[in-house]
């Protein structure tokens, strides 16, 4: 079915000015949108593919999934994650704290991108990807999941009510931060329903957004820039 592949962007390699600097690839931040684009563009080239079929989305923290078989013009309305089947297209989540979760069954061609915030790692937006990609095709005891830089545990202080709620529905992502507060920690939340699912394949990236200034990170400074997490099939 063609080799998967995935990229993590950091702020390295790109146009955009302070405070977005440099390769910023949000363009919902208050960036020059030419410098976006052009950050954009140099994406694609890395991954070798044309712009148009490096797909984004207009990320407002929903639980919703759109699949999309082709290239679309402009973000992807209104929506979280993307599922497709369709191989040489690139799937596009941007995040600056939130968890960028990747995911492909390799054997059925199938693969999923998600932005799984707070507030829509609570409302099962990872769930409905993985629901969205069985009817697919896909398998869970097949799919490979990848959890992008994202605020880590030790560093994501939350009100406790907050934390509580967030809990009762992402069982595991409550914590203890490195100051002995109240914490998030959504990763691990979401490594956990991911294996209550079945997928057994759980990679976690270990870097912390707050603590890592080579990646963006909202609550350390806004505004700021967007990293990219990517998923796509090759097939030649």
């Amino acid at each position: 079915m063609g080799v998967v592949r995935r990229v993590v962007t950091t702020r390295e390699g790109g146009v955009s000015v302070a405070p977005y600097d440099s390769f910023n690839l949000g363009d919902h931040v208050g960036d020059d949108p030419q410098a976006v684009a052009a950050n954009r563009s140099r994406l694609a080239r890395h991954v070798g593919l044309p712009d148009e079929r490096v797909v984004w989305m207009e990320q407002i923290h929903s639980p919703t999934i759109t699949v999309v078989d082709g290239p679309v013009d402009g973000p992807v309305p209104a929506t979280d994650g993307l599922v497709t089947a369709a191989p040489n297209l690139a799937l596009a989540v941007l995040t600056a704290d939130c968890v960028p979760v990747l995911l492909s069954d390799d054997e059925a061609g199938v693969i999923g991108a998600v932005h799984a915030g707070r507030i829509g790692a609570r409302n099962g937006i990872v769930a409905e990807a993985l629901r969205v990609m069985v009817g697919l095709g896909a398998d869970p005891a097949r799919i490979s999941a990848l959890l992008g830089p994202a605020a880590s545990g030790h560093l994501y202080e939350v009100p406790p009510d907050m934390a509580r709620d967030v809990e009762a529905r992402l069982p595991g992502s409550m914590c203890r931060t490195g100051a002995n507060t109240i914490g998030l920690d959504l990763r691990a939340g979401i490594t956990r329903q991911l294996a209550a699912a079945g997928v057994t394949a759980i990679a976690v990236d270990p870097r912390c957004t707050i603590a890592d200034e080579r990646l963006f990170s909202h609550r350390r400074g806004a505004p700021t820039g967007r990293l990219a997490s990517v998923i796509w099939r090759e097939a030649h």
